[in-house]
């Protein structure tokens, strides 16, 4: 059934880039898995067939395109591969960020980049002992002139090795109370004296997303790279994570129906006991159960993302979807790599990679336990 979102213009989208991705994409990808990250030439051509941030409009590189499209380009890269978050991450979540609070100057300096793929982006709010509560950030930025000076690390930063442009939530004021009035956002460019990347992360999973720690030493960071105002940024982000989490839950989807269509055609084909495994009750009520989920699972998310392009507050739905959708994931992944058998613990079978790139969705843009703390609070039971 497909979304009422959906047009034929999103269709005709789809289609070209399906072509795309088989081209440039498909048969590089487990090459990007052994390197450990995305080439920029990707990105680049990604950039020049329109496929970065068609939302913005025409003066930043853009064509004004819905979220519909947004929703199109992150469904058919994840059916490549979960590794390929970063591009979802760089256009509807930290771009975003820039466009909605940044100046104009701010914008036509730095959006058109974005768009074309000369320049990548990354948001860096975790750091060693802070996570899912912000407010706990322990790096700070202070005036000096016409600089911020920056101190701290952050760790988890997705496109950590690439980024050229960084969205770094930083205390302005340490002793603001409560702490989280003290939180701002800083642009840090490549090349910025004191900042410097540590360690590419070695992952479980996700091995093409390049994934790294960032240091800041006395980063010297002009004032004009202040994204908003001071001590708003915990605010920005609030207002943001609707849609990063809305991103997760369309991957985590995608992902579970890519599974199927990996494993369905499986278990027609393989055979035990004189038969195919696909004529067995177990496994004819498994792949009845999982594709049940999964389409109620996309019927849910489908109305959370009408209703986000309509401007709706769906803070409850998005967190619902997210906690649902990544925890289904999971349970696809370990079933479908069941049905496989061995060699659904093989790294030439797709579903493999799968099934380790599948648990870290419950983790990012907000662990599953912080999505149910949120549902609650908004149930009125906190």
């Amino acid at each position: 059934m497909k979304a009422s979102y959906i047009t034929e213009e999103h269709e005709i989208l789809r289609k070209s880039l399906k072509k795309f991705l088989q081209k440039e994409a498909v048969p590089y990808f487990k090459e990007w898995e052994k390197n450990g990250e995305i080439p920029r030439s990707f990105w680049r051509k990604m950039g020049t067939q329109g496929y970065l941030c068609p939302w913005l409009g025409e003066g930043y590189g853009g064509f004004g395109a819905d979220f519909g499209y947004s929703v199109v380009i992150d469904e058919e890269l994840e059916k490549v591969g979960t590794g390929t978050i970063g591009i979802g991450l760089h256009n509807d979540i930290v771009v975003p960020y820039i466009h909605e609070y940044g100046t104009e100057e701010q914008k036509n300096r730095w959006l058109p980049k974005c768009t074309t793929g000369e320049w990548i982006t990354a948001i860096a709010m975790t750091e060693p002992g802070a996570g899912s509560d912000l407010a706990s950030i322990k790096t700070t930025a202070y005036k000096e002139g016409d600089y911020y000076v920056v101190n701290g690390e952050k760790t988890f930063i997705t496109n950590g090795v690439h980024a050229d442009a960084v969205v770094v939530v930083c205390k302005t004021d340490p002793n603001a109370k409560p702490a989280h009035k003290g939180i701002s956002l800083l642009v840090v460019e490549k090349g910025t004296t004191g900042f410097s990347r540590g360690n590419k992360l070695d992952k479980v999973g996700l091995h093409s997303q390049d994934t790294a720690e960032l240091i800041f030493e006395d980063a010297k960071v002009p004032v004009e790279n202040l994204l908003g105002k001071e001590g708003e940024g915990f605010y920005y982000l609030m207002n943001q994570l609707q849609q990063e989490r809305l991103i997760v839950g369309i991957g985590a989807i995608a992902s579970c129906e890519r599974m199927l269509e990996l494993t369905i055609p499986y278990v027609k084909e393989r055979q035990a006991f004189g038969q195919s495994i696909a004529s067995f009750q177990n496994t004819q009520f498994k792949l009845a159960e999982l594709a049940t989920e999964v389409e109620i699972g996309r019927a849910f998310l489908d109305r959370t993302i009408q209703a986000h392009m309509d401007g709706e507050d769906v803070v409850k739905e998005v967190s619902m979807s997210k906690w649902w959708t990544t925890d289904l994931v999971k349970k696809v992944a370990l079933e479908c790599m069941q049905l496989h058998g061995g060699y659904g613990y093989m790294e030439e079978y797709e579903m493999a990679r799968r099934f380790r790139d599948a648990p870290v969705t419950a983790i990012y843009a907000g662990s599953n336990e912080i999505m149910k703390s949120i549902i609650a609070k908004k149930l009125g039971l906190t």
